[in-house]
């Protein structure tokens, strides 16, 4: 059984929300109209995947939302809106592994498919939402300073993998996979994973494919 939450105001969009999700019968679907109904619905079912038409709700700004998403740790997120920023999405993915984005235009079989990858805790980015990231991200080619090693642990931190989880997968040592980050960091001048993640995109090492799982 798989809880849901509808995060959106407008009755036509929830009532379509609640009959897709409620074809499987052993669904329970609960429904917010505003952010303090969803804070208490979240208390209850925090294990919950919310589906959240961010534009039409009262969350203040981006930051409220991933404070929010931190707070309720156990919580996938399904963003589903007819428009979101190149920005907002940017700030979500690249912040959080716990959103996946959809579009309401999108057929239906994509709808289908975030919200069933969100309920297996597994992030989906859309064909649609990466276009638009990747066309704001696009600048000059930027050399691969990287070996080949490097550029698969690369890979493996944009999907959100941990370094015990990269260690596991490559027959490493975690020590070994943190030397391998350090050496990135430095040789890309960076600081911070969601830096990594930015760059990655930028240099077009990151399909977005990738970022379907």
């Amino acid at each position: 059984m798989k809880k849901y939450i509808i995060a959106d105001n407008q009755e036509l969009t929830g009532y379509a929300l609640q009959s897709l999700l409620k074809q499987n019968d052993d669904n329970e679907v609960y429904r917010a109209t505003d952010k303090a109904g969803l804070l208490q619905l979240l208390k209850l079912h925090e294990d919950a995947v919310v589906v959240l038409d961010y534009t039409l709700f009262d969350f203040n700004d981006v930051e409220s939302l991933l404070i929010t998403s931190e707070r309720f740790a156990m919580t996938s997120w399904v963003l589903i809106s007819d428009e979101l920023t190149t920005e907002f999405l940017q700030k979500t993915i690249y912040t959080s592994h716990s959103f996946s984005v959809v579009f309401k235009d999108e057929p239906m079989g994509t709808i289908r498919e975030a919200i069933n990858a969100a309920s297996c805790n597994k992030r989906y980015i859309s064909q649609q939402a990466m276009e638009i990231i990747l066309a704001q991200s696009l600048e000059p080619e930027i050399p691969n300073v990287l070996t080949a090693t490097e550029m698969e642990v690369v890979k493996a931190i944009a999907l959100g993998k941990t370094t015990k989880e990269i260690a596991v997968e490559r027959s490493l040592s975690v020590h070994t996979v943190n030397t391998h980050r350090k050496n990135i960091f430095r040789k890309l001048d960076i600081n911070t994973a969601h830096e990594l993640v930015r760059y990655a995109l930028r240099a077009g090492w990151i399909d977005a494919s990738e970022f379907y799982i």
